[in-house]
């Protein structure tokens, strides 16, 4: 139990830190929100492809990740939009 948690976190760290990455443009939120969203991306992704009945193939779950990682780009712009730190331009 300790274990899968731990592991979430760690894989959605990665999860949320990717998604920025592919985001183009800077996003100004905190690493915990980072984070968070990728421990979202992450969890609903899995949840979708399992839906889907492609959670759980022989090998790596490409179809899977791609979902993961398409959530996350999407949570990360949505982070930015609600809680980024908006900067004042003149």
């Amino acid at each position: 139990m300790i274990g899968t948690i731990i592991w979430g976190i760690i894989g959605g760290a990665i999860v949320g830190y990717l998604g920025r990455l592919l985001l183009p443009g800077a996003q100004n939120i905190s690493a915990v929100v980072t984070i968070i969203v990728g421990i979202l991306a992450a969890t609903l992704g899995g949840i979708l492809a399992d839906a889907l009945g492609v959670g759980d193939t022989n090998g790596i779950d490409w179809i899977r990740h791609i979902i993961q990682l398409a959530l996350a780009v999407f949570f990360v712009w949505l982070a930015t939009r609600f809680f980024g730190n908006k900067t004042a331009t003149r």
